[in-house]
């Protein structure tokens, strides 16, 4: 006699499985006006053609990404990548292509695009400027410096909001603003990433200098990490694409990966001959019964 529960069509209160994980909206329900930004969501329930969006080359890299994993949703995360690389942000489009390449609803897409924060819900500028504002990097500046950044980017009396564009988004020179949470860094506090490289031991006047310079189409270069791209070029490379080309992947992704304050402990450990200690061979204590 099997003891496995029934199933029911749609999710429904009780023990039973439902064939399917979510429910459409009905009629009643006005998608528009429940949209983070009802001007910007307009038409988003239109059909549009993705492969006016996306090209052969996208479809390419999408199927190269699902043949990576042994379950194709798995390439979820970095198929939300790839559309980025592409768009610049995960559009409705954008959902509806990693659904159809991962045969996922578009609730279920939705559902991890709108939990981390890496993927963004509006078009982006050409460089995304991360201000990390939790503890360490807030009391040693990085507040004073995002509401630096903020005025600089906008006005006075119309500060850059979080997320907010300063110029056209996906055109040169225009910059996304953020304030993040912790960049792990904080050894090198207060820090700043530009499309998720690290900028160390920032300062009002230094990032004021930053952004001037992305502004004008330069590319300073990191304190760590690989040589600076775009931000649709850094979500390329978040998707797991580089170059072929030995010489000119070195070229993109080669750079300092660590600093002398990040290594200070090691140093002074290896120099005064201190190790640490040898684990015990514990037991793990007894689990008690129920």
């Amino acid at each position: 006699m099997s003891t496995q529960p029934e199933t029911t069509p749609t999710p429904e209160p009780g023990t039973s499985l439902a064939e399917q994980t979510h429910i459409a909206a009905g009629g009643d329900v006005d998608v528009i006006a429940i949209a983070p930004d009802p001007a910007e969501a307009e038409g988003i329930l239109e059909n549009a053609k993705l492969e006016d969006i996306f090209d052969a080359d996208t479809y390419a890299k999408a199927q190269n990404l699902i043949a990576r994993y042994p379950q194709s949703r798995s390439a979820l995360l970095p198929m939300l990548h790839l559309v980025q690389s592409v768009q610049g942000y995960v559009s409705q489009e954008g959902i509806a292509f990693c659904a159809q390449n991962l045969d996922l609803s578009d609730a279920e897409v939705s559902a991890v695009a709108t939990f981390y924060t890496m993927y963004k819900r509006r078009p982006c500028g050409e460089h995304l400027v991360s201000v990390c504002t939790n503890t360490l990097c807030a009391a040693m500046g990085g507040d004073a410096i995002y509401k630096k950044l903020q005025t600089h980017l906008g006005s006075d009396e119309k500060p850059l909001g979080h997320n907010e564009t300063a110029g056209t988004p996906n055109e040169p020179g225009s910059i996304t603003l953020e304030h993040a949470e912790c960049l792990a860094a904080c050894d090198l506090a207060p820090v700043i990433q530009v499309n998720y490289e690290y900028f160390d031991n920032q300062t009002e006047d230094k990032a004021v200098a930053l952004v001037d310079a992305l502004q004008a189409g330069k590319k300073p270069a990191p304190t760590r990490g690989a040589p600076l791209t775009n931000f649709k070029g850094a979500e390329l490379q978040l998707a797991g694409f580089f170059p072929e080309d030995a010489q000119q992947y070195r070229t993109d992704v080669d750079g300092p990966s660590q600093a002398v304050e990040t290594l200070r402990g090691a140093q002074v450990a290896q120099d005064r001959g201190w190790t640490a200690p040898a684990m015990k061979d514990v037991p793990l204590p007894e689990v008690e019964k129920k």
